[in-house]
């Protein structure tokens, strides 16, 4: 593939953000993407149907290419203000445009306007109506599976160095700073269900904005750092890197899909694709990243698999892990927040060895995450309570009556869950940054 055939919208970034993007060089294909991966290569063995339909797939793979060094022109152009307004003046100004409007705003800078705009524009590929009802679907697995398998989902993207470089560049190591981003993350998903949310002026639009502009300054920061090696690790939290977050849920539930012979969804499963995908159209990603079918969906993601170098290294993925692992979640003052505490310890395991690591403890446990007598005992507990909260919710919300009491407890349930995961911030701090990228591999 040739090194210096990006589509015109990567290579742009370069004049359209040169306090960002100035020193990028744009003809480089970098490290990471895995340029010669072979259908032979060993990390496929478990999925090599998978794979070969996407491996020799040149648009799909000059998609994910593109995508690797790819950052999110709108939220970039606004984080690059940064010397002119302070990161805290731009975050301020982003919740006003959100929770009150533009206009709430006198002279607002031409780039909060845009970005603003742009994510009011909601484009004719998304289905509204689909999207409430993905949302009040995806209610009840956020009630009764997400504050038991949130951490196990978010140790995921500690697996590969190249993905998680940034995390340990911005100071993500201790056990504080781990919970806070787990919380954050819940408390994203959790609040695009909620009723509204994502209506233009619902939380989960301003929280969409927020973590857009969080990982732009993140951009910001790192490719002026002079530490951050293009070379090697491509675009700091590129759009690539972005899917698995947005589409993991639905990526599961295509793949299960096809495995039973089917070829399209049911219009219970097309309403949380649809909202999926609205949700990481809020987040700046394009169209031709969200795949619309279970072939499309899986093939995307099966292609950013193929293109990310698999790499691990103890000081970025290890310390990562670890202090995600050893951060104390929940308060164990009570009987009850050391019960949560337990089954959650041993679920978020499950879900990570299970969904994310093929099943393999054994490589679990080279770590650092055991799976012992006492995990599967919490795991199949979590799961038993799982399970019978869902039925309760689905087969309760049927229900002539009992339907609207049974709705009402949902969402307050959320609500609960919202309170109890935090504040979320949405922001990096730059004086945290500890700007020293470890070796290459």
């Amino acid at each position: 593939m040739n090194p210096t055939a990006y589509a015109d919208r990567v290579t742009s970034q370069r004049e359209a953000i040169p306090a960002i993007y100035g020193d990028v060089d744009f003809s480089i294909v970098p490290e990471r993407y895995d340029a010669d991966a072979s259908i032979d290569d060993e990390r496929f063995a478990s999925m090599r149907s998978a794979i070969e339909r996407v491996i020799d797939e040149p648009e799909t793979m000059r998609i994910v290419r593109d995508a690797t060094m790819t950052g999110d022109r709108l939220a970039d152009a606004y984080a690059a203000l940064i010397p002119e307004h302070g990161f805290r003046r731009l975050v301020e100004l982003l919740e006003i445009a959100c929770s009150k409007g533009i206009d709430a705003i006198d002279d607002p800078p031409a780039e909060l306007v845009a970005l603003i705009e742009s994510m009011e524009a909601t484009p004719d590929w998304v289905d509204m109506d689909l999207v409430r009802e993905g949302a009040r679907a995806e209610r009840i697995p956020m009630a009764t599976a997400t504050p038991f398998a949130i951490r196990g989902a978010f140790l995921a993207t500690f697996l590969n160095q190249y993905a998680a470089l940034p995390m340990t560049m911005t100071g993500t190591l201790s056990d504080e700073a781990a919970a806070k981003r787990v919380f954050e993350t819940a408390s994203f998903f959790t609040a695009t269900t909620m009723p509204g949310a994502l209506d233009r002026f619902g939380k989960g639009f301003e929280a969409a904005a927020k973590v857009r502009l969080m990982h732009s300054m993140v951009r910001f920061h790192l490719l002026r750092s002079g530490k951050w090696d293009v070379a090697t690790y491509g675009i700091p939290i590129p759009q690539v890197d972005q899917m698995p977050a947005g589409l993991i849920g639905v990526f599961l539930m295509s793949a299960q899909v096809l495995r039973t012979g089917r070829t399209e969804f049911t219009e219970a499963e097309r309403a949380r694709v649809e909202l999926s995908r609205y949700r990481c159209f809020l987040l700046g990603l394009p169209e031709d990243l969200l795949g619309e079918t279970p072939q499309q969906i899986v093939d995307l993601l099966m292609a950013r698999h193929v293109s990310l170098r698999e790499a691990f290294d103890d000081e970025i993925c290890g310390s990562l892990i670890r202090g995600t692992m050893a951060a104390d979640l929940f308060d164990r003052s009570s009987l009850g927040g050391r019960l949560h505490a337990w089954l959650e310890n041993g679920f978020s395991r499950f879900v990570l060895i299970k969904s994310f690591l093929a099943g393999d403890a054994e490589r679990a446990a080279q770590l650092g995450i055991d799976f012992g007598t006492n995990e599967k005992v919490a795991t199949g507990v979590a799961a038993a309570a799982i399970a019978l909260r869902t039925a309760y919710y689905r087969l309760g919300l049927q229900v002539p009556v009992l339907g609207d009491v049974v709705d009402r407890q949902l969402d307050a349930r959320l609500a609960h869950l919202l309170e109890s995961y935090g504040h979320a911030d949405f922001v990096t701090e730059p004086d945290r940054y500890r700007v020293k990228a470890p070796d290459a591999a």
